[in-house]
C-alpha cells in the first residue's frame, strides 16, 4: 500500500513556485505580501486541501493555540457538560482542544502532564485524580506552561482553581430533608481522601449542627468507589439497623438510585418513610421512580470559567495572582424528598 500524499508547505511553495517563506506569509495574511499572490496561494491551498501542521507552526511561534485537558473519568456525564463548556468557550476564542482520560491514575496523570508538553499545548486544564498525593510532576509542568485546576482539586497546587461550593451545596441539600421534617439523616460518601467527598461531608456535617440533630456514626456509609450498585448495598445496610435513618443524602447521584431501588425492594415509602437527595443532577435522577431530587452542577459555566482564566494566564507575562473560584449551585427538589403540605378541608 503506498503512502498518502500529504501536502506539506514545502510542497505548496514547489507546486507554485514561491518561497516556503512567501507562502507561509501569504496564509497567515502578512501585509508585505500582495493581495493577488495571497489570493493565489490560499486558491491553491484549498484546491488541493492543505492543512496546516499546528505543532510545526506552534515550534516556530512558540503558540500551538491548543489546550489541553486532562479528565480522570470522561463516563460521568457531569464531565461531559464540563467539556462542553470547555469546547465551546475554547472555540470562541480561536483555541483547538486536546482531551485525555487519565481513568483515575496517578501514573497515568503524570505520564499525559509530560505528553501535553511535548505537544506544545499553550496551557492546561486538569481534573485531578481522586488519590492525587504527589504533585511534584504538576509542579514541575507549571514552570514550563500555565495550568488550572477544575472540578477535583489540591490546596497542595498553587494555581487558579475553578470549582462549585461543594460544602454550601451539601448544605442546602441536607438542611431540605430538615424543613420536611426529617430528623436522622444518613450519608453514602467515599471512604478515600477525596477533596470533593470531604467538602460534601463538611456541609453534611455542618446543617446537622446548625439544627442541633445527632451526629451517629452508625448511619455514616462510605464506600472507595460509589456506583448504583455500592449504594444498593450501603441502603441495605442502612435498613438492617434498629434505629433506621428517615433520610439519605448521597454525595453522587449513583449511589441515590442505588438507596432508591433497595429502598423500593424493600417497600420502603419513599419519601414519607426515607427520603433521598442526591448530587450532580444526573439523567438518571430523572429516569429512576420517584425521581431523585439531586443537586444540579452547572458544569458548562464551569469549563467556560475554566478556559476565561487559562487564556488570560497564557496571555500575560506578569505575575498571576492565583485564585478560587466557586461557582454557585442550586438544589432541585423532586419526588424523592417531596412532601407537599396537606391541604386544609372547609369546616
Amino acid at each position: 500500500m503506498s503512502k498518502k500524499n500529504i501536502i506539506t508547505l514545502k510542497k505548496l511553495a514547489l507546486d507554485l513556485e514561491l518561497s516556503i517563506s512567501t507562502v507561509s506569509r501569504a496564509l497567515n495574511d502578512h501585509s508585505d505580501i500582495s493581495e493577488e499572490t495571497k489570493e493565489r496561494v490560499k486558491a491553491y491551498a484549498n484546491k488541493v486541501k492543505y492543512v496546516p501542521n499546528l505543532f510545526a507552526k506552534g515550534f516556530r511561534s512558540h503558540k500551538t493555540n491548543i489546550i489541553g485537558v486532562i479528565i480522570p473519568n470522561i463516563e460521568h456525564r457531569f464531565t461531559a457538560t464540563l467539556l462542553r463548556g470547555i469546547i465551546s468557550a475554547s472555540e470562541l476564542a480561536g483555541y483547538k482542544v486536546i482531551i485525555c482520560e487519565s481513568f483515575n491514575s496517578e501514573k497515568k496523570q503524570a505520564e499525559l502532564l509530560e505528553t501535553m508538553i511535548q505537544f506544545g499545548v499553550d496551557g492546561v486544564l486538569l481534573s485531578l485524580t481522586k488519590k492525587t498525593k504527589n504533585v511534584d510532576e504538576i509542579l514541575d509542568m507549571m514552570k514550563h506552561i500555565p495550568l488550572i485546576l477544575f472540578d477535583r482539586i489540591s490546596d497542595k497546587v498553587p494555581c487558579t482553581q475553578i470549582i462549585i461550593d461543594d460544602e454550601d451545596a451539601a448544605f442546602q441539600a441536607v438542611e431540605h430533608l430538615i424543613t420536611i421534617g426529617k430528623k436522622r439523616i444518613a450519608i453514602i460518601k467515599e471512604s478515600d481522601s477525596s477533596n470533593v467527598s470531604e467538602r460534601r461531608y463538611l456541609g453534611y456535617l455542618k446543617a446537622l449542627r446548625k439544627y442541633k440533630l445527632e451526629v451517629d456514626d452508625a448511619i455514616i456509609m462510605s464506600s472507595e468507589d460509589l456506583s448504583i450498585e455500592e449504594g444498593q448495598r450501603q441502603t441495605k445496610i442502612l435498613l438492617s439497623l434498629q434505629n433506621k435513618p428517615d433520610a439519605i443524602f448521597t454525595i453522587i447521584d449513583e449511589a441515590g438510585i442505588g438507596a432508591i431501588k433497595e429502598l423500593k425492594k424493600n417497600k420502603v415509602k419513599i419519601p414519607e418513610e426515607i427520603a433521598v437527595v442526591g448530587f450532580s443532577n444526573s439523567i438518571f435522577s430523572t429516569i429512576i421512580k420517584p425521581q431523585l431530587s439531586s443537586i444540579a452542577q452547572p458544569g458548562n459555566r464551569i469549563g467556560e470559567v475554566a478556559v476565561k482564566y487559562l487564556i488570560e494566564e497564557m496571555n500575560t507575562d506578569a505575575p498571576v495572582n492565583y485564585k478560587t473560584i466557586e461557582i454557585k449551585t442550586n438544589l432541585i427538589i423532586r419526588k424523592s424528598s417531596f412532601n407537599p403540605l396537606k391541604r386544609k378541608t372547609k369546616g
